[in-house]
């Protein structure tokens, strides 16, 4: 290789590992299977040992991995959280401990080897026995404060036993059960799936609303204390069985030995892992003694003292007998590989998720070839590459269909989304249960009682397929299904016809048009007033509307120029539904200004304050910047008081707000 070559092939390994670091770091959806990530790794270290004068500060060699987000406020760590070097063999953990014992000048090291849970890494700090910080790794350095989540997760203890000033490492994972169940609701949801159970856990930490991190069930393993005042720790060992007297979780799936016991270890835990409820990648080998780990140090990435032993992934090769098309409860287009039955990781797989075309075209994968799969995660099956020298010359690229396979209505791709969506919202069987749940939820037409359960019930009882057949439902209908009686389809009758007041807005958030939202709907409604009149717009005139561009004016066009969505309007309409908006402005006090709401109000709910601002010609955004005329602050207000009080923006509490009102009053 020419210096040249060498150099052009360092940026090349650069490029990639930058990419797949940011991928991986900051938005938990990895583009690379670990093996494929070390590979590369592996090659632009050794480039690196060859020609020192590529090395640079910026090498992914010398990072540990990827900035915070914004999303989140920043927390600088006290120790760096540091990643680790990998092995991949009995051999490099032989290399490892010979690197050990010469530096150390001992022999017959004792280490401890512990499972590489595969979730995201985080830290805990704790004052006088209370938590008050919990943050990810970020870069090392600086991470993402997610304190509000982290207390969210039942296995981390909110209060110690004894007062005490500590800092500890751990993982925060999602057990195998759970994100199988995750990415079930989120393909009936219309979103993507994670892509792993690692994926799962660090989306899950990020959500800016603790609520949902709760109901995402995550679980925790802590491994190493990196300050503690007032007590000595002299091995590994005693600091694990230290934070278990303290109530953490730490991994029982451990061992304390020779090195030749840890490859053991290594070798018995690669048989076992497909067993275990939660994702491991490897096994984590550290010298146990504590002083010997100070001794030994660390280098700017990874500490000297401990070492990652990597997995191969276990990959079976199979036939693609088809692509077929699954249509998702929102209408989403998913292709899946029908494969050859194959057995991998203890069961027998048969279907992949190709998640969309873009992922199709990028692995160039067709009907007919034969794949390299694994298991993400070792849970979800995953094509990972094509065996071209395997390719038979007559197979053709896959063509997306332009038509849905359930009920034959167009099918659109809208820029910026990954997937195609059928556009038979209303009318596709595939999608009647999840449409008509959100027709009558609270913000839609506001139907009580006629929940998801009951919807289902409905549907496979073939009493309802659209939204016109709920108003065709009878007390007699109802009341002799399995669960109701007289009283109980007395209320939902009752509920069904008070829905037909609700008016213009939420009727048309109801029929679930791809981007237009709640608040989109209010604002479209308030604009052309009946239905006749958006039933006659044009493009452009969409276009006038505030807040509505290119994509949510090219889908309005599309659904009310749909033949069959006319129809059941039609339907609605001669049923006695509401087909005008009700809103009237109370006052313009507000009229043309824009309020952000933060922190808790007294006597208000958001929703309920949001409303009283939209009565008065306000609208409520959830970003200030510098055209937000109002931030309204309760109390706790965090970030978004702090950015007003730098522009400049007038603040107003909840009595000051009400103090402008009444004096238009």
């Amino acid at each position: 290789m020419t210096k040249k070559e060498a150099k052009e092939k360092n940026e090349s390994l650069t490029k990639i590992l930058n990419k797949a670091n940011e991928d991986y770091y900051l938005y938990d959806m990895p583009t690379l299977a670990d093996s494929e990530f070390d590979d590369y790794m592996h090659q632009l270290i050794e480039l690196e040992k060859e020609y020192p004068e590529f090395l640079k500060d910026t090498s992914p060699t010398q990072k540990v991995g990827g900035a915070p987000l914004v999303l989140f406020s920043t927390y600088t760590h006290r120790y760096p959280l540091l990643s680790l070097s990998n092995a991949f063999s009995g051999e490099d953990l032989d290399s490892f401990n010979g690197r050990c014992e010469k530096t150390l000048e001992k022999t017959e090291l004792q280490y401890i080897g512990e499972l590489k849970i595969d979730g995201l890494s985080i830290a805990l700090i704790y004052q006088k026995g209370k938590l008050v910080v919990g943050a990810t790794r970020g870069d090392g350095f600086i991470g993402e404060n997610v304190t509000h989540n982290v207390r969210m997760i039942k296995d981390i203890p909110l209060e110690l036993p004894v007062p005490i000033d500590l800092e500890i490492r751990g993982e925060v994972y999602m057990d195998n059960d759970t994100f199988v169940k995750l990415n079930k609701e989120r393909v009936e949801a219309g979103l993507a799936e994670f892509r792993n159970p690692r994926n799962g856990a660090a989306g899950s930490l990020r959500q800016l609303d603790s609520k949902e991190t709760k109901k995402r069930h995550l679980s925790s393993f802590f491994y190493e204390i990196t300050y503690l005042k007032g007590k000595d720790i002299e091995t590994q060992e005693e600091a694990l069985e230290y934070l278990e007297s303290l109530g953490f979780s730490t991994n029982k799936d451990r061992l304390l030995g020779s090195i030749e016991e840890m490859i053991a270890f290594c070798e018995t835990i690669v048989e076992k892992r497909g067993h275990l409820s939660y994702g491991i990648d490897g096994v984590v080998i550290k010298v146990n003694n504590i002083r010997d780990q100070i001794e030994l140090g660390s280098t700017t990435k990874s500490p000297r003292w401990a070492i990652a032993y990597k997995f191969p992934p276990e990959q079976q090769i199979t036939k693609v007998e088809d692509i077929s098309i699954s249509v998702g409860r929102t209408g989403v287009l998913t292709p899946v590989a029908e494969l050859t039955p194959v057995l991998i990781g203890g069961s027998v797989v048969s279907r992949a998720s190709l998640h969309n075309e873009d992922y199709i075209k990028e692995k160039d994968i067709r009907a007919g070839d034969y794949v390299v799969i694994q298991k993400a995660g070792d849970v979800i099956p995953e094509v990972v590459k094509v065996v071209l020298d395997r390719r038979q010359e007559d197979l053709v690229p896959f063509v997306f269909p332009t038509r849905c396979p359930v009920c034959n209505s167009p099918v659109i791709r809208i820029a910026g989304e990954a997937g195609h969506r059928c556009t038979g919202e209303l009318y596709c069987p595939a999608q009647w249960v999840k449409g008509l749940i959100h027709f009558a939820s609270r913000e839609a037409v506001d139907i009580d009682g006629l929940g998801e359960k009951i919807v289902e019930l409905f549907v496979n009882e073939k009493l309802i397929s659209n939204p016109g057949d709920i108003y065709r439902l009878k007390k007699d209908d109802i009341e002799k299904l399995e669960g109701f009686r007289e009283k109980s389809a007395n209320n939902l009758v009752e509920a069904i016809s008070k829905s037909k007041q609700r008016g213009l807005g939420p009727l048309l958030f109801a029929f679930g048009i791809p981007l237009v939202g709640n608040k989109s709907a209010k604002v479209l409604a308030r604009y052309f007033r009946t239905m006749g009149a958006l039933l006659k717009a044009k493009k452009e005139e969409f276009l006038n509307v505030e807040d509505v561009g290119e994509k949510m004016a090219d889908s309005l066009v599309r659904f009310f120029s749909e033949e069959r969505n006319r129809k059941i309007i039609e339907d609605l309409k001669n049923q006695g539904v509401m087909m005008e908006e009700t809103f009237v402005l109370k006052g313009s006090i507000f009229k043309g200004k824009t309020i952000v709401l933060t922190g808790t109000l007294p006597h208000y709910d958001r929703k309920e304050m949001m409303k009283l601002i939209e009565d008065y010609g306000g609208k409520v955004s959830t970003s200030v910047s510098k055209k937000t005329d109002y931030v309204l602050a309760g109390s706790e207000a965090g970030s978004k008081l702090e950015k007003a009080n730098k522009l400049g923006i007038e603040v107003l509490d909840e009595e000051g707000l009400l103090k402008l009102l009444n004096k238009e009053a």
